[in-house]
């Protein structure tokens, strides 16, 4: 309440070393703050050898600030300045109210010489002791308490009188403003919800242990959880039937790597012997991925949905797709043929025609090749059609996924996403290659490149 003009000033005074005042000049504060409207002014003297100021100094000084209407005082046994303002009330220099008491009554309690906390809080005769003090004040004229336990009630009488008399008008009770709960107790305990910028449905780190999609990773190591079973986790929200998590791991073996020459080896490679570090070697090869490299996995799965689910004979679809212009997804080798087939499409269509409930969507990709293959021995099914095909297999068999979550997995990218985990796997490895065998930078031969006008 600093500023106000009606004010009381306390004066604090210790007759021994400063390091413990702070504790009890914060309790007469505190007990001053209850039962008036506020300090003007708080000092604090301790038990130097030369003290800069006595107790009568400032009592005086205090006495002559109008904004001041009482002195409280908090003494301690020992020493004789208190017996300075005793003289100065004797005198009739002091002509406000002083509250004061001495605090070390207790001191007599003792047998033997007892020295309190300060250096200067010892009674050095009977002079020095908190009953001659408080005695002497007393007779002054200074209101003394009973006990320091009574001080309170001395200051509040005081008070109370000076209002009564017209000398003070009270300061209005100005309600501080309510302190905010802090927002992580609060949110703990569940009363209010921070604004998110991120939102998680598929993990959690906040417990003891972190869940995917809400398994304890204790337990999916203690139930010999696969890598199928934790992508079906973190991508699919669910555990999968391990028919289906077997096939997802299939798909990643198979598709970790197709060779150096493919174009996203040939890219990892390449930035690996410029001496790029392991992520900028993996993504040079990632970034190749796409409609003519390994990203056609989703086009062919949409395509073949698309196709069967509206009835189309894989006559209709393939010359649809011709009218558009448009290369069928899935379709189509640079080295296999139709009586060289690709392994790794035999061993998909071998395990889901052993292990799918049903296999329809792949049987259709399996009529379109037929029919392709009639025009070209190129045309053959590619590993991209066989994962898209099986994959969704796999969605509508497993019957865990809506029409609506099956077109919007396809649709998101999910497949594609299966081969840039798979192949990441053979890039990293090609870029570890290079720099184990301490390949030089690479220079694309002259023989190779065709220089024309």
């Amino acid at each position: 309440m600093v500023g106000s003009c009606e004010k009381i000033m306390i004066f604090y005074f210790f007759a021994f070393f400063l390091k413990l005042q702070g504790g009890m000049s914060n309790e007469l504060y505190n007990t001053i703050a209850r039962v008036t409207d506020g300090i003007y002014e708080g000092i604090a003297i301790g038990g130097d050898v030369f003290p800069g100021s006595t107790l009568s100094d400032h009592v005086l000084r205090f006495n002559n600030i109008p904004q001041v209407k009482m002195i409280v005082v908090l003494g301690e046994l020992g020493g004789q300045d208190e017996y300075s303002l005793v003289e100065a009330l004797k005198q009739g220099k002091v002509n406000k109210p002083v509250v004061a008491w001495v605090s070390g009554t207790c001191a007599r309690l003792f047998k033997s010489e007892v020295q309190f906390g300060h250096a200067g809080a010892k009674s050095g005769g009977e002079l020095e002791s908190a009953q001659a003090k408080n005695q002497a004040l007393k007779d002054a004229g200074a209101v003394v308490p009973t006990s320091y336990e009574a001080l309170e009630t001395a200051i509040k009488e005081t008070f109370e009188k000076l209002v009564e008399a017209g000398k003070i008008t009270p300061v209005k009770e100005v309600k501080p403003p309510q302190i905010p709960e802090d927002l992580n107790i609060a949110i703990k305990s569940g009363r209010v919800r921070a604004p998110t910028h991120i939102i998680s449905t598929i993990s959690d780190d906040r417990g003891e242990e972190p869940c995917y999609a809400g398994v304890p990773m204790s337990s999916i190591v203690e139930q010999g959880y696969g890598v199928g079973d934790v992508i079906s986790l973190l991508w699919f929200k669910r555990s999968l039937p391990r028919y289906c998590t077997k096939f997802i791991e299939i798909c990643i073996m198979l598709c970790a790597d197709h060779g150096p020459c493919v174009s996203g080896a040939h890219n990892t490679i390449v930035t690996a012997r410029a001496g790029k570090d392991l992520v900028s070697s993996l993504v040079s090869g990632l970034l190749t991925i796409g409609p003519r490299f390994g990203g056609a996995i989703d086009d062919a799965a949409r395509y073949f949905k698309d196709a069967y689910d509206r009835g189309l004979t894989a006559y209709e679809f393939v010359e649809s797709m011709k009218k558009k212009g448009i290369r069928v997804p899935g379709i189509g080798h640079r080295i296999k043929r139709g009586d060289n087939r690709d392994k790794r499409v035999e061993l998909l269509q071998l395990f889901a025609r052993t292990n799918f409930p049903s296999v329809k969507y792949m049987e259709y990709a399996v009529q379109v090749e037929t029919y392709t293959l009639s025009k070209a021995n190129n045309l053959v099914l590619n590993v991209d059609g066989a994962i898209g095909s099986l994959f969704l297999d796999l969605l509508a068999g497993s019957g865990m996924f809506t029409k609506q979550e099956i077109d919007e997995i396809i649709e998101i990218g999910y497949l594609n996403g299966l081969f840039v985990l798979a192949r990441s796997i053979g890039l990293i490895g090609h870029t570890f290659d290079q720099k184990r065998l301490k390949q030089p930078l690479y220079r694309h031969p002259w023989e190779d490149v065709l220089y024309t006008k």
